[in-house]
Protein backbone atom coordinates (compact mmCIF):
# COMPACT_ATOMS: atom_id res chain seq x y z
CA UNK A 1 0.00 0.00 0.00
CA UNK A 2 1.20 3.54 -0.85
CA UNK A 3 3.80 2.07 -3.24
CA UNK A 4 2.83 4.70 -5.82
CA UNK A 5 2.09 7.54 -3.40
CA UNK A 6 3.34 10.85 -4.87
CA UNK A 7 4.68 8.94 -7.88
CA UNK A 8 1.52 8.54 -9.96
CA UNK A 9 -2.01 9.91 -9.84
CA UNK A 10 -5.30 8.04 -10.27
CA UNK A 11 -4.84 8.02 -14.06
CA UNK A 12 -1.36 6.55 -13.80
CA UNK A 13 0.25 9.81 -14.85
CA UNK A 14 3.56 10.79 -13.17
CA UNK A 15 3.37 13.39 -10.41
CA UNK A 16 5.86 16.12 -9.53
CA UNK A 17 7.87 15.87 -12.73
CA UNK A 18 10.32 18.72 -13.16
CA UNK A 19 10.68 19.24 -9.41
CA UNK A 20 13.49 18.35 -7.03
CA UNK A 21 12.68 14.76 -6.05
CA UNK A 22 16.07 13.45 -4.85
CA UNK A 23 19.37 14.77 -3.60
CA UNK A 24 22.84 13.75 -2.46
CA UNK A 25 23.54 17.15 -0.90
CA UNK A 26 22.98 17.73 2.81
CA UNK A 27 22.21 21.40 2.19
CA UNK A 28 19.29 20.48 -0.08
CA UNK A 29 18.06 17.76 2.26
CA UNK A 30 18.15 20.03 5.31
CA UNK A 31 16.41 22.82 3.41
CA UNK A 32 13.68 20.34 2.43
CA UNK A 33 13.21 19.20 6.07
CA UNK A 34 13.07 22.78 7.36
CA UNK A 35 10.50 23.74 4.75
CA UNK A 36 8.27 20.64 4.77
CA UNK A 37 8.38 19.68 8.47
CA UNK A 38 9.90 22.45 10.59
CA UNK A 39 13.36 23.68 11.60
CA UNK A 40 15.29 20.68 12.97
CA UNK A 41 18.80 19.25 13.24
CA UNK A 42 20.11 16.23 11.32
CA UNK A 43 23.19 14.15 11.96
CA UNK A 44 24.38 11.25 9.77
CA UNK A 45 25.34 8.28 11.95
CA UNK A 46 28.07 7.25 9.51
CA UNK A 47 30.80 9.88 9.58
CA UNK A 48 31.26 11.62 6.26
CA UNK A 49 28.30 9.87 4.61
CA UNK A 50 26.41 11.75 1.94
CA UNK A 51 22.63 11.39 1.75
CA UNK A 52 20.84 9.48 -0.98
CA UNK A 53 17.57 11.21 -0.25
CA UNK A 54 14.06 10.93 -1.65
CA UNK A 55 12.35 14.33 -1.51
CA UNK A 56 8.81 14.35 -2.92
CA UNK A 57 6.11 16.58 -1.54
CA UNK A 58 2.77 18.19 -2.32
CA UNK A 59 -0.03 19.81 -0.34
CA UNK A 60 -3.69 18.95 0.04
CA UNK A 61 -5.30 21.91 1.75
CA UNK A 62 -3.15 22.81 4.74
CA UNK A 63 -1.70 19.30 5.00
CA UNK A 64 1.71 18.63 3.46
CA UNK A 65 2.33 15.08 2.22
CA UNK A 66 5.88 13.88 1.71
CA UNK A 67 7.63 10.77 0.44
CA UNK A 68 10.97 10.92 2.18
CA UNK A 69 14.16 9.18 3.25
CA UNK A 70 17.71 10.27 4.05
CA UNK A 71 19.17 7.19 2.36
CA UNK A 72 21.80 6.82 5.11
CA UNK A 73 21.45 6.16 8.86
CA UNK A 74 20.51 9.56 10.32
CA UNK A 75 19.29 11.04 13.56
CA UNK A 76 16.90 14.01 13.42
CA UNK A 77 16.16 16.03 16.55
CA UNK A 78 15.64 19.56 17.89
CA UNK A 79 12.28 19.82 16.15
CA UNK A 80 11.14 23.43 16.60
CA UNK A 81 7.92 23.62 18.71
CA UNK A 82 7.17 27.15 17.52
CA UNK A 83 6.30 25.75 14.10
CA UNK A 84 3.01 24.52 15.56
CA UNK A 85 3.09 21.31 13.53
CA UNK A 86 2.02 17.72 14.05
CA UNK A 87 4.03 15.03 12.24
CA UNK A 88 2.64 11.65 11.18
CA UNK A 89 5.30 9.15 10.08
CA UNK A 90 4.07 6.17 8.06
CA UNK A 91 6.93 3.70 7.60
CA UNK A 92 6.86 2.15 4.13
CA UNK A 93 10.22 0.37 4.17
CA UNK A 94 13.00 -0.33 6.70
CA UNK A 95 12.55 0.97 10.23
CA UNK A 96 12.49 4.26 12.12
CA UNK A 97 13.04 4.61 15.88
CA UNK A 98 10.78 7.07 17.74
CA UNK A 99 10.25 8.07 21.39
CA UNK A 100 7.11 6.94 23.24
CA UNK A 101 5.82 7.97 26.66
CA UNK A 102 7.80 7.40 29.83
CA UNK A 103 11.19 7.19 28.11
CA UNK A 104 10.31 4.14 25.99
CA UNK A 105 11.08 3.91 22.29
CA UNK A 106 9.70 1.97 19.34
CA UNK A 107 11.05 0.91 15.96
CA UNK A 108 8.22 1.34 13.47
CA UNK A 109 8.11 -1.29 10.74
CA UNK A 110 6.51 -1.21 7.27
CA UNK A 111 2.80 -0.43 7.69
CA UNK A 112 3.17 1.26 11.10
CA UNK A 113 1.87 4.81 11.64
CA UNK A 114 3.27 7.09 14.36
CA UNK A 115 2.05 10.54 15.45
CA UNK A 116 3.66 13.31 17.48
CA UNK A 117 2.58 16.90 18.13
CA UNK A 118 5.87 18.78 18.00
CA UNK A 119 4.13 21.91 19.29
CA UNK A 120 3.37 20.15 22.57
CA UNK A 121 6.25 17.72 23.20
CA UNK A 122 9.85 17.09 22.17
CA UNK A 123 10.64 14.68 19.37
CA UNK A 124 13.51 12.90 17.67
CA UNK A 125 13.87 9.93 15.35
CA UNK A 126 16.58 7.65 14.03
CA UNK A 127 16.17 6.28 10.50
CA UNK A 128 18.16 3.15 9.67
CA UNK A 129 19.07 4.28 6.15
CA UNK A 130 17.08 1.56 4.39
CA UNK A 131 13.81 3.23 5.35
CA UNK A 132 11.24 5.02 3.25
CA UNK A 133 8.66 7.22 4.94
CA UNK A 134 5.34 8.68 3.84
CA UNK A 135 4.80 11.62 6.15
CA UNK A 136 2.14 14.21 6.90
CA UNK A 137 2.76 17.66 8.32
CA UNK A 138 -0.43 19.05 9.86
CA UNK A 139 -0.82 22.38 11.68
CA UNK A 140 -1.93 21.85 15.27
CA UNK A 141 -4.50 24.59 14.74
CA UNK A 142 -6.13 22.59 11.94
CA UNK A 143 -6.59 19.60 14.25
CA UNK A 144 -8.12 21.85 16.91
CA UNK A 145 -10.57 23.23 14.36
CA UNK A 146 -11.53 19.71 13.30
CA UNK A 147 -12.11 18.58 16.89
CA UNK A 148 -14.26 21.62 17.63
CA UNK A 149 -16.31 21.20 14.46
CA UNK A 150 -17.03 17.49 14.93
CA UNK A 151 -16.98 16.97 18.70
CA UNK A 152 -17.80 20.38 20.10
CA UNK A 153 -14.59 20.84 22.11
CA UNK A 154 -10.82 20.92 21.75
CA UNK A 155 -8.93 18.18 23.61
CA UNK A 156 -6.36 19.30 26.14
CA UNK A 157 -2.70 18.31 26.27
CA UNK A 158 -3.46 14.86 27.67
CA UNK A 159 -4.06 14.01 24.00
CA UNK A 160 -1.63 16.27 22.18
CA UNK A 161 1.35 15.25 24.31
CA UNK A 162 0.86 11.53 23.57
CA UNK A 163 3.53 10.18 21.18
CA UNK A 164 2.30 6.83 19.92
CA UNK A 165 1.72 4.29 17.16
CA UNK A 166 -1.94 4.38 16.15
CA UNK A 167 -2.00 2.06 13.14
CA UNK A 168 -0.25 -1.15 12.12
CA UNK A 169 -0.15 -3.27 9.00
CA UNK A 170 -2.76 -2.69 6.31
CA UNK A 171 -4.80 -0.24 8.37
CA UNK A 172 -7.78 1.78 7.25
CA UNK A 173 -5.60 4.85 7.80
CA UNK A 174 -3.14 3.74 5.11
CA UNK A 175 -6.02 2.99 2.75
CA UNK A 176 -7.25 6.53 3.29
CA UNK A 177 -3.80 7.94 2.52
CA UNK A 178 -3.64 5.84 -0.64
CA UNK A 179 -7.00 7.25 -1.74
CA UNK A 180 -5.93 10.81 -0.90
CA UNK A 181 -2.77 10.63 -2.99
CA UNK A 182 -4.56 9.03 -5.92
CA UNK A 183 -7.15 11.80 -5.90
CA UNK A 184 -4.57 14.31 -7.08
CA UNK A 185 -4.68 14.80 -10.85
CA UNK A 186 -1.35 15.30 -12.61
CA UNK A 187 -3.10 17.18 -15.39
CA UNK A 188 -3.71 20.06 -12.98
CA UNK A 189 -0.04 20.15 -11.96
CA UNK A 190 -0.54 17.95 -8.94
CA UNK A 191 -3.31 20.04 -7.39
CA UNK A 192 -6.75 18.75 -6.50
CA UNK A 193 -9.84 20.95 -6.88
CA UNK A 194 -10.39 23.28 -3.88
CA UNK A 195 -13.54 21.42 -2.86
CA UNK A 196 -11.85 18.02 -3.15
CA UNK A 197 -8.86 19.32 -1.19
CA UNK A 198 -11.11 20.55 1.60
CA UNK A 199 -12.96 17.25 1.83
CA UNK A 200 -9.77 15.18 1.87
CA UNK A 201 -8.16 17.53 4.40
CA UNK A 202 -11.18 17.19 6.70
CA UNK A 203 -11.30 13.40 6.36
CA UNK A 204 -7.59 12.96 7.05
CA UNK A 205 -7.75 15.15 10.16
CA UNK A 206 -10.86 13.45 11.46
CA UNK A 207 -9.51 9.93 10.96
CA UNK A 208 -6.18 10.86 12.56
CA UNK A 209 -8.00 12.44 15.50
CA UNK A 210 -10.14 9.35 15.96
CA UNK A 211 -7.21 6.93 15.89
CA UNK A 212 -5.03 9.12 18.09
CA UNK A 213 -7.75 9.55 20.72
CA UNK A 214 -8.66 5.86 20.69
CA UNK A 215 -5.05 4.83 21.36
CA UNK A 216 -4.82 7.52 24.08
CA UNK A 217 -7.90 6.22 25.91
CA UNK A 218 -9.86 9.44 25.24
CA UNK A 219 -13.55 9.21 24.36
CA UNK A 220 -14.21 12.11 22.02
CA UNK A 221 -17.95 11.45 21.98
CA UNK A 222 -18.23 12.44 25.63
CA UNK A 223 -14.96 14.33 26.08
CA UNK A 224 -15.32 17.66 27.84
CA UNK A 225 -18.92 18.26 26.80
CA UNK A 226 -20.50 17.06 30.01
CA UNK A 227 -17.84 18.76 32.12
CA UNK A 228 -18.57 22.24 30.77
CA UNK A 229 -20.62 24.43 33.12
CA UNK A 230 -24.24 25.16 32.29
CA UNK A 231 -23.59 28.75 31.16
CA UNK A 232 -21.18 27.54 28.44
CA UNK A 233 -23.71 25.03 27.13
CA UNK A 234 -26.48 27.63 27.31
CA UNK A 235 -24.30 30.12 25.43
CA UNK A 236 -23.76 27.54 22.70
CA UNK A 237 -27.50 26.97 22.46
CA UNK A 238 -28.22 30.69 22.25
CA UNK A 239 -25.56 31.29 19.63
CA UNK A 240 -26.95 28.46 17.49
CA UNK A 241 -30.50 29.82 17.81
CA UNK A 242 -29.56 33.46 17.20
CA UNK A 243 -26.72 33.04 14.70
CA UNK A 244 -28.83 34.63 11.93
CA UNK A 245 -29.26 37.75 14.09
CA UNK A 246 -25.46 38.26 14.39
CA UNK A 247 -25.58 38.94 18.15
CA UNK A 248 -22.51 40.20 19.94
CA UNK A 249 -20.78 38.16 22.62
CA UNK A 250 -21.69 40.86 25.13
CA UNK A 251 -25.38 40.45 24.24
CA UNK A 252 -25.14 36.69 24.77
CA UNK A 253 -23.38 37.18 28.10
CA UNK A 254 -26.01 39.71 29.29
CA UNK A 255 -28.80 37.31 28.39
CA UNK A 256 -27.09 34.67 30.57
CA UNK A 257 -26.50 37.11 33.42
CA UNK A 258 -22.71 36.85 33.35
CA UNK A 259 -19.87 39.05 32.12
CA UNK A 260 -18.35 38.71 28.65
CA UNK A 261 -15.03 38.02 30.36
CA UNK A 262 -16.48 35.09 32.33
CA UNK A 263 -18.00 33.69 29.16
CA UNK A 264 -14.69 33.96 27.35
CA UNK A 265 -12.85 32.27 30.21
CA UNK A 266 -15.39 29.43 30.24
CA UNK A 267 -15.00 28.80 26.52
CA UNK A 268 -11.23 28.97 26.74
CA UNK A 269 -11.11 26.45 29.58
CA UNK A 270 -13.77 23.98 28.46
CA UNK A 271 -13.86 24.40 24.69
CA UNK A 272 -10.36 25.55 23.82
CA UNK A 273 -11.69 28.39 21.63
CA UNK A 274 -13.23 31.82 22.08
CA UNK A 275 -17.01 32.35 22.06
CA UNK A 276 -16.43 34.59 19.03
CA UNK A 277 -14.88 31.66 17.13
CA UNK A 278 -17.84 29.47 18.07
CA UNK A 279 -20.37 32.08 16.97
CA UNK A 280 -18.48 32.72 13.72
CA UNK A 281 -18.62 29.02 12.86
CA UNK A 282 -22.36 28.78 13.59
CA UNK A 283 -23.06 31.88 11.49
CA UNK A 284 -21.11 30.51 8.53
CA UNK A 285 -22.92 27.18 8.80
CA UNK A 286 -26.26 29.00 8.86
CA UNK A 287 -25.25 31.06 5.85
CA UNK A 288 -24.30 27.93 3.93
CA UNK A 289 -27.67 26.33 4.65
CA UNK A 290 -29.45 29.50 3.56
CA UNK A 291 -27.50 29.50 0.29
CA UNK A 292 -28.28 25.84 -0.28
CA UNK A 293 -32.01 26.47 0.33
CA UNK A 294 -32.21 29.77 -1.54
CA UNK A 295 -35.13 30.30 -3.94
CA UNK A 296 -34.52 31.60 -7.49
CA UNK A 297 -33.71 35.30 -7.67
CA UNK A 298 -31.73 35.47 -4.45
CA UNK A 299 -28.12 36.61 -4.53
CA UNK A 300 -25.21 36.10 -2.17
CA UNK A 301 -25.45 39.74 -1.13
CA UNK A 302 -29.15 39.58 -0.37
CA UNK A 303 -28.85 36.36 1.64
CA UNK A 304 -25.76 37.52 3.53
CA UNK A 305 -27.25 40.91 4.41
CA UNK A 306 -30.32 39.30 6.00
CA UNK A 307 -27.95 37.34 8.23
CA UNK A 308 -26.08 40.40 9.46
CA UNK A 309 -23.04 40.33 7.17
CA UNK A 310 -21.76 43.78 6.21
CA UNK A 311 -18.21 43.14 5.00
CA UNK A 312 -18.78 40.68 2.15
CA UNK A 313 -15.08 40.44 1.32
CA UNK A 314 -14.15 39.26 4.82
CA UNK A 315 -17.17 36.96 4.90
CA UNK A 316 -16.21 35.38 1.58
CA UNK A 317 -12.64 34.74 2.77
CA UNK A 318 -13.86 33.06 5.98
CA UNK A 319 -16.46 31.05 4.08
CA UNK A 320 -13.91 29.79 1.54
CA UNK A 321 -11.47 28.79 4.27
CA UNK A 322 -14.15 26.81 6.11
CA UNK A 323 -15.95 25.14 3.21
CA UNK A 324 -13.40 25.06 0.39
CA UNK A 325 -15.57 27.09 -2.00
CA UNK A 326 -16.99 30.59 -2.26
CA UNK A 327 -20.56 31.50 -1.26
CA UNK A 328 -21.24 32.19 -4.94
CA UNK A 329 -20.19 28.65 -5.85
CA UNK A 330 -22.53 27.21 -3.21
CA UNK A 331 -25.43 29.27 -4.52
CA UNK A 332 -24.60 28.44 -8.15
CA UNK A 333 -24.49 24.73 -7.38
CA UNK A 334 -27.88 25.01 -5.63
CA UNK A 335 -29.46 26.74 -8.61
CA UNK A 336 -27.91 24.23 -11.02
CA UNK A 337 -29.59 21.38 -9.13
CA UNK A 338 -32.97 23.15 -8.99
Amino acid sequence: MLEHALLFDAQGQPLLSGKLNASREWAEVNAFCNRVYMPLATKPLVQGADPNATLRTLSIGRIVLSRFCFGVPTKADEFDPSSGNIIVVNTMRGSVCHPLMGGATIDTQPGDSYVVDCSRTDYWNVANGDDLQFNLTIPHRLMEETAQRWYGFVPEDDLWKKRLVFGRGHSAWLSLLDYATRSVDARSDGVASPLMEKRIEETLCLELLRGWAECSGLNLETGARGAAPRYVREAERLMEERAHEAPSITEIAVQLGISARSLSEGFRRFRGITPHDYLTARRLEGLRKALEDAPPGETVSSIASTRGYVNLTAMTASYRQRFGESPYQTLRNRLARA
